[in-house]
């Protein structure tokens, strides 16, 4: 139990839940005024509120509404990024190593703050085996929007930002552009299927509020790729990030694999994305600046079996995203790769993963053990459109749980694998 708990002050002003710009503070107070023995002890302008265990009131005090830092007690604003059980552990643990785990155990800390559907000991379980920095954020297999959502970078970071996405209907592209609209940028989905952009754009302004532009084009065409980016012009007025992310994939050994087949791969997957890149720069970015993201793969890394196809137009992209760094930087554009490993919820997991016998023990037999998600991709494609990568083009950000580095690549078995198009 915490002790010496001090009385609240009545004349202290009232908490606003929604004053998260600018939550009350400690900052410009004597500090000697506010001494509690135990580092939790409520501020005097929390009013009534009371502590769990030191005779006070806790339902009147949500956990992830106001959280203390220790040692000079500063009441943090609620934001989705500190209403975590990671945050609440980070806190609980400064505590104790603080030098005040003898008089607010860790355990106690924990348990001031009610956590819906999580246990205290399940809580110092996963967090004493690492379980919570290994842990994915939520995700639905569906292409459906995420039933909720916690904010791990600033909220308004795209904010007025525009994004034009190809592939953006279904997959992982469409978990980007929620992912995009949720942190205040207003999209374009791309593909050649109308009803099915049409059909993600509906639950996109549904569940963020961001407004989202339904194009069909096909990127082997040209003419279809300029009239697109013309619609977003006159609707946005600019376009700051293109993410390239249409493909097409197929199990099929290069024994087997008609000379038309290849083709089409190559023609979606590489010079779909250069002739987007080329519009895009010829209409908006060469004068305006901006960020190209291109969704590639680690397939060629080591020559995977049944996919020389993706693997060599893969391959081609991470080369183009190179040399557009290299010739584009001076015109204010990055450009980078962005290469996920094994994806749940994804076509290519459900279509060719999931036609491997010994799938379950090459998940298993990776550094993380899991599968990735959607909106684990949809971060990392955050981070490289974000001011946060400033600096960053011409490379290649792989994002896939370290699987490349340890899955066998047991292509005598896989070439036993029945073809399957995607």
């Amino acid at each position: 139990m915490c002790p010496e708990i001090a009385p609240p002050s009545p004349a202290a002003p009232p908490w606003n839940p929604q004053g998260t710009q600018e939550a009350p503070g400690l900052l410009g107070r004597d500090p000697s005024q506010h001494t509690p023995s135990c580092p939790l002890a409520p501020l005097p302008y929390l009013g009534t509120l009371l502590w769990k265990g030191c005779g006070v009131d806790s339902a009147a005090f949500p956990w992830d509404a106001q959280l203390l830092a220790p040692p000079l007690g500063f009441l943090l604003p609620p934001t989705p990024s500190n209403s975590t059980p990671s945050h609440l552990w980070n806190l609980a643990r400064n505590t104790e190593q603080q030098g005040w785990g003898r008089r607010c155990p860790l355990r106690e800390v924990l348990s001031l703050f009610p956590l819906p559907g999580v246990a205290v000991s399940q809580l110092l379980s996963d967090q004493r085996h690492g379980a919570m920095s290994h842990r994915p954020p939520p995700d639905v297999a569906t292409d459906d929007c995420l039933r909720s959502y916690s904010y791990l970078f600033s909220p308004d970071i795209l904010r007025d930002k525009v994004a034009f996405i190809t592939g953006g209907g279904s997959g992982i592209g469409f978990r980007i552009a929620e992912i995009f609209m949720r942190h205040g940028c207003q999209t374009v989905i791309a593909s050649r299927n109308q009803q099915r952009v049409s059909d993600a754009a509906k639950k996109l302004i549904a569940a963020t509020g961001q407004q989202c532009l339904a194009l069909s084009l096909d990127v082997r065409q040209p003419q279809t790729i300029t009239a697109a980016v013309d619609k977003a012009l006159k609707m946005f007025g600019k376009i700051d990030i293109l993410i390239n992310g249409a493909a097409g994939n197929f199990l099929c050994a290069a024994s087997s694999i008609s000379f038309n087949a290849y083709k089409t791969v190559i023609d979606i997957d590489t010079i779909g994305t250069f002739n987007v890149s080329k519009v895009m720069f010829e209409k908006y970015f060469q004068d305006h600046g901006g960020v190209i993201i291109n969704i590639t793969a680690t397939l060629d890394y080591r020559g995977q079996a049944l996919q020389v196809h993706a693997g060599t137009a893969k391959a081609a992209v991470d080369a183009m995203t190179r040399h557009l760094a290299v010739e584009w930087g001076h015109h204010n554009i990055r450009v980078n790769s962005l290469a996920p490993g094994p994806i749940s919820g994804t076509e290519g997991v459900r279509r060719l993963g999931g036609r491997r016998s010994n799938w379950e023990r090459i998940i298993l037999g990776s550094p993380l053990q899991r599968l990735g998600n959607k909106t684990e991709i949809a971060h990392s494609a955050l981070y490289l459109a974000s001011p946060l990568a400033s600096y960053v083009t011409g490379t290649v950000l792989v994002v896939d749980g370290g699987s490349w580095l340890t899955s066998a690549n047991e292509y005598m078995m896989s070439l036993g694998t029945e073809t399957s198009k995607l």
